[in-house]
């Protein structure tokens, strides 16, 4: 390869005479013409070079580019970004330029950007600069620390949305923490694949339910079933499962009550104080005429919202509805009496008429 390399160098010669002494402190000008042309020699040639020769260009160009203009640079760093051989020295001179135009490129792709490079430009440039950093293939978390802790809301979920990002246990915490005020952040992080069982829980219980649906709709079924876990020791509800129970002794039971004309408020109130949950629902089911299945799939649900809604267009007296939410809970937890409280108020104020329509709703298109 010597004959390749003096060639080379026969050619940039010819190409730049008096090339030494242009390097060496040659007018402004000259300097930023002899850049353009030696560095359009390294990127025809480049497939081509050993490291060798890639160092002696890099020698060169790293005292020349600096006096070209803002438009040459920014294209050099865009065609050096896609090179695994490009001169390591010029791409870390173009790599910490304050110009986003000549930075960018290299950030957010170029293979010969050590971590230690990457550090500190995060530490010392601007949120420009982590943004584009953030879209690399992959990013370490030692990098990433320093991504959460001083990149602005755009950085962070970008670095957050990246699949070969990595995250230490203190950067998941940053993460969490940052995304408890900004839902698609809360998003982006429940939808990781590296998510913990315990990092999941922190974040549902510092999000709200309106982004708790939402990241329930977006995630994968596998995913689904830990944040239904999760909500489920956060609240201290039990999970939620597809109904396995056995209503037919309770439908029977329902009937005859029915046929005896006893089947009537006092008779509800009485199996949910006695925790009888296939009665309570089959009561229910035979007043409201909304199917067990139903009306099985709502009271187990999240909330103790259908409780109040069906008691209310059914005409019950509060006693009962605060029975059925207390069977609905188990007789192993009492709530707190601000809970019961707030949902007392909340029945007060639903009225009978909206209830009715919800109602309505219910029998003719069941909640999936």
């Amino acid at each position: 390869m010597w004959w390749f390399w003096v060639g080379l160098m026969t050619a940039a010669t010819a190409l730049i005479p008096g090339l030494d002494e242009i390097v060496k402190g040659g007018d402004p000008q000259r300097r930023a013409k002899a850049a353009r042309r030696i560095a359009e020699l390294f990127l025809v040639g480049a497939a081509n070079f050993r490291p060798d020769h890639v160092n002696l260009f890099d020698d060169v160009l790293i005292g020349l580019v600096p006096h070209t203009e803002l438009n040459a640079r920014a294209e050099l760093a865009e065609r050096l970004s896609a090179l695994a051989n490009a001169p390591r020295g010029l791409v870390g001179q173009l790599a910490r330029e304050d110009e986003l135009s000549v930075a960018a490129p290299l950030l957010r792709r170029s293979p010969v950007i050590d971590e230690r490079l990457l550090i500190e430009i995060a530490r010392m440039k601007g949120q420009g600069h982590l943004l584009a950093m953030a879209e690399r293939p992959t990013l370490s978390g030692d990098l990433t620390d320093v991504m959460v802790r001083r990149g602005d809301r755009d950085v962070v979920r970008r670095a957050a949305g990246n699949s070969g990002a990595v995250f230490s246990p203190a950067g998941y915490s940053t993460l969490i923490d940052r995304a408890g005020h900004d839902g698609v952040l809360t998003l982006t992080v429940g939808q990781r694949d590296d998510l913990s069982a315990s990092q999941l829980k922190d974040l549902l219980a510092g999000s709200v339910d309106i982004i708790r649906s939402r990241l329930f709709d977006v995630v994968k079924p596998g995913r689904q079933v830990a944040i239904k876990q999760a909500m489920s020791e956060i609240s201290g509800t039990p999970v939620r499962t597809e109904s396995r129970r056995d209503f037919a002794p309770a439908q029977r039971t329902i009937l005859a009550l029915h046929g005896a004309g006893e089947l009537h408020e006092a008779a509800l109130l009485g199996f949910a104080k006695n925790h009888q949950y296939e009665e309570s629902i089959a009561a229910l089911s035979a007043m409201s005429t909304v199917k067990i299945s139903t009306l099985d799939r709502l009271i187990t649900g999240e909330r103790y919202d259908p409780i109040l809604i069906i008691g209310k267009a059914l005409g019950l007296e509060w006693a009962t509805v605060r029975a059925l939410i207390l069977l609905r809970l188990g007789p192993s937890r009492i709530p707190s009496p601000a809970d019961i409280e707030t949902a007392r108020v909340n029945f007060a104020r639903l009225m009978p008429s909206t209830a009715e329509r919800v109602v309505d709703f219910w029998r003719t298109r069941p909640p999936a």
